[in-house]
């Protein structure tokens, strides 16, 4: 039986999606049922139910994007920085192991080179890089407090998005916008991305860190002439000049865009469809909002 904490948020109801196709008996912990954010309360049901993993899925990330998490802080640092410590504790006293979904938030650019960070490039989007969003600042906070920790998997997810017209979908976002900015990112397809970190489980690949993206990187001009070519949206899309023009008339703070390698997790077999591929085809199979 697998324990799943956040399962009423966007990548939970994935995950649980997931878990019932496969046939996988797990319990969808509401906070309403069971305060896992109590660490001798999520202790307790852990040593009583003995899952065989648990999946975190909870976290903040504000509503419609992260500009809300600069308004409601002191709920977006306990989301993102201390429950996952607590729910590490309470792991580790249970003996469960347990995969923590992360962000790859918290970085900006790409390596030097121009290629994309890999899982031991240390985080340059961040409170002590001083260049952040308190949403990626938080998600980094995340991250050093479950630094070293044991029998835990860390998946790094990036602008998810998949065939469902959804306000937390990539690409519904890039149609319903009155502008965009343009940039290059890497991007995690969402049913991807959660078949991805539960096979890291499944086959007992090395607990660890992994960027859990689609191969490649895309600009939003490219995805734009991807939903242009699919007929999905066919609109007017407008740019801001540049991000000067962006933090000026649209964000209240800065946003991470960057370029990250899943190399490490192919290196153990498991694997994601090319960028460009999957986008084209999730708009091939579109789902508009009832």
């Amino acid at each position: 039986m697998i324990y799943l904490l956040g399962g009423s948020g966007y990548v939970g109801h994935a995950y649980q999606a997931l878990l019932t196709r496969k046939g996988i008996p797990f319990r969808n912990l509401r906070r309403a049922d069971l305060d896992y954010t109590h660490g001798e309360t999520l202790r307790a049901a852990l040593l009583r139910d003995q899952p065989a993993f648990l999946i975190n899925a909870a976290g903040y990330t504000g509503k419609p994007n992260v500009d809300a998490c600069e308004l409601d802080k002191h709920a977006c640092l306990f989301g993102n920085a201390v429950l996952p410590g607590i729910i590490a504790d309470a792991c580790a006293a249970a003996g469960v192991p347990w995969g923590h979904v992360s962000s790859g938030c918290i970085y900006t650019g790409a390596r030097p080179d121009g290629t994309g960070f890999t899982e031991t490039d240390p985080p340059n989007f961040t409170f002590r890089t001083n260049n952040c969003s308190f949403y990626s600042g938080t998600k980094a906070l995340g991250e050093e407090v479950l630094a070293g920790k044991p029998n835990l998997f860390l998946w790094r997810l990036r602008i998810p998005f998949d065939q469902h017209d959804s306000p937390r979908n990539y690409l519904t976002k890039l149609m319903r916008y009155q502008t965009l900015l343009a940039a290059e990112n890497s991007v995690s397809q969402l049913e991807e991305f959660v078949a991805a970190t539960f096979a890291c489980w499944e086959q007992r690949v090395p607990f660890g860190t992994y960027n859990v993206t689609n191969p490649g990187h895309v600009t939003t001009h490219e995805v734009v002439d991807l939903i242009l070519k699919s007929g999905v949206c066919p609109k007017q899309y407008v740019f801001f000049k540049d991000e000067a023009d962006f933090m000026k008339k649209a964000a209240k703070t800065p946003r991470s865009n960057c370029v990250m390698s899943s190399a490490k997790l192919a290196s153990v077999d498991i694997k994601m469809t090319e960028v460009h591929e999957a986008i084209a085809r999730d708009l091939a199979r579109w789902q508009r909002a009832a």
